[in-house]
């Protein structure tokens, strides 16, 4: 069975529709909100097989602990060190990296949860737009509404360069009632 097949049953044995993606950009980094459950990962997954797309994903270090790390490392999952990115003199390191991976030729797809963590939290992180604008390239808006059992991409965003303008308008286009936890969702006041 094809990764397609497999994709499609298991949103379909679990309820999901497919959201119908807009053309793909040769290289995007892909906001995915909202972010409140492990259960994203696999729909986010189950998704793209079923679309035929491949992305890679940032994901914090921690997961990445034999045998688990060799499988998301497969999967496309790229380590992410918080606590280096915290300290003052590392700070932007990520970023960085991430648009050195955007200067390298032939299509590139990132996803990014801007929450950040699945944990409750009231601000998204911004590092999502500054490596979309430090590589400019657009920024793909996908979300998985667990009300609605919808899941993909639906917007295709060209960010402006003001991060707080793109942020805003960004956040505008997800709400709490689309999260598994709710109460969990990052509510993001306008900066």
């Amino acid at each position: 069975m094809s990764r397609k097949a497999i994709g499609r049953f298991m949103l379909n044995k679990l309820g999901w529709k497919i959201i119908t993606p807009p053309s793909e950009p040769e290289k995007s980094v892909i906001c995915v909100a909202p972010h409140t459950s492990n259960y994203d990962f696999f729909i986010g997954k189950f998704y793209y097989w079923a679309i035929e797309r491949k992305a890679r994903f940032l994901m914090k270090k921690e997961w990445f602990f034999f045998p688990l790390g060799i499988i998301l490392k497969a999967m496309g999952g790229i380590p992410i060190n918080r606590q280096k990115n915290k300290d003052s003199q590392n700070k932007g390191s990520t970023v960085a990296t991430m648009q050195q991976y955007f200067a390298k030729p032939g299509p590139r797809h990132i996803a990014i949860t801007p929450e950040g963590t699945r944990s409750a939290n009231d601000r998204w992180k911004t590092g999502f737009l500054r490596i979309a604008i430090g590589a400019n390239v657009p920024v793909q808006l996908a979300v998985m509404d667990y009300k609605k059992k919808e899941v993909g991409v639906f917007e295709v965003y060209q960010p402006t360069g003001d991060i707080n303008k793109d942020l805003n308008y960004i956040c505008s286009k997800y709400n709490a009632d689309q999260a598994y936890n709710p109460n969990k969702f990052a509510q993001n006041k306008p900066r």
